[in-house]
């Protein structure tokens, strides 16, 4: 379902100002380096590390929001950096600093702007949404404003919305700094 072998990521950093020697290239720094890891159908895992260890970083690359420097990452048998648009329909994603929900709106009407912009028909969207709100415990929010919500409410409605959109066969979580967490999960199905 996941495979990660070797995964790298660098950066390139400018030397500051006035430090430079003529002629020297900028520093570059990896982010990750020689990640490798499997995720099966039906597992679910988390990826723990201080701050700036890359986890998020390789979330990244997993997604096809960055290219890999090194290595190889597929995800339900396609490559993230090629097949990005494809990939995004088999995926839903939380980054915990990034939201698919709408600050003023209902929850509710926040979900259908999610199902018009995923171009989903009504009645697919009500069958996973019920799913989803009775798995997650949102039916009785569904009515609230998004800016309403506890900051646990607001994550269970963002995994909601990254589920009911594409059914996704593989969902990466990066929880946001503020919860028990700072670790991203996966999972995979």
């Amino acid at each position: 379902m996941i495979e990660v072998e070797e995964l790298t990521k660098r950066f390139r950093r400018p030397r500051r100002r006035g430090h430079r020697i003529r002629g020297e290239a900028a520093a570059e720094r990896a982010a990750v380096d020689g990640v490798t890891f499997q995720v099966a159908a039906g597992e679910f895992v988390g990826y723990a590390g201080p701050n700036g260890a890359g986890k998020s970083t390789t979330m990244k690359m997993m997604c096809g929001i960055l290219t890999p420097s090194g290595g190889r990452v597929t995800v339900d048998g396609l490559t993230p950096s090629r097949q990005r648009r494809q990939l995004a329909r088999r995926m839903g994603v939380v980054f915990g600093q990034r939201t698919q929900l709408w600050w003023d709106l209902p929850l509710l009407d926040s979900f259908d702007l999610v199902r018009h912009l995923y171009r989903m028909p009504t009645s697919t969207w009500r069958r996973h949404l019920d799913e989803l709100a009775n798995l997650l415990d949102l039916g009785p929010l569904l009515a609230k404003p998004v800016r309403a919500l506890s900051l646990g409410q607001r994550m269970r409605a963002e995994l909601a919305a990254a589920s009911a959109s594409t059914r996704p066969r593989a969902l990466p979580w990066s929880s946001p700094p503020t919860t028990s967490t700072t670790s991203p999960s996966c999972a995979a199905g």
